[in-house]
């Protein structure tokens, strides 16, 4: 290389050094050297607390109680099914959203006057809360799929 520049990828020769110092009180993060990446994601880490997971397993509970008054007889066991569903699947380390869409499109199909009441638990703000906890592109895709309500 004649010019004297390093081309991305190249290696530098042992003899090179790369050192730094860092006094005083220093807080976040540092990077050295060159041809680094750093990503830096911000805003604060999102948590669901014990009493809003108790809050959002009470609204499923609710839900059931509305099944049995609400819906044909013939439906009931699955539509409590549905809801079990729906709760593990919002629960998850990482929410699952096809299982989330799964149950508001089963409840649309065979429960129509029951759908407002299961997407507005999907839509709830805790859950908002746990698919922030996974990451933007969660969010993107939950947004794809139930809008921006929640």
């Amino acid at each position: 290389m004649g010019s004297g520049s390093a081309k991305h990828g190249d290696q530098r020769s042992p003899e090179t050094r790369i050192t730094t110092s860092i006094g005083g009180s220093v807080s976040g993060q540092v990077v050295v050297g060159d041809s680094n990446t750093q990503i830096y994601k911000s805003g604060a880490v999102t948590s669901v607390s014990e009493a809003e997971l108790a809050e959002l397993r009470k609204a499923i509970d609710a839900l059931k109680g509305q099944v049995a008054g609400q819906a044909p007889p013939e439906k009931r066991a699955a539509a409590v099914d549905r809801l079990d569903e729906l709760h593990e699947a919002m629960t998850a380390p990482k929410p699952k959203l096809s299982t989330m869409e799964y149950v508001r499109d089963w409840f649309v199909k065979n429960i129509p006057t029951m759908a407002g009441t299961v997407t507005a638990v999907v839509v709830n703000p805790i859950v908002g809360k746990l698919v922030q906890a996974g990451g933007d592109a969660l969010v993107a895709d939950f947004h794809r799929r139930f809008g921006r309500a929640g």
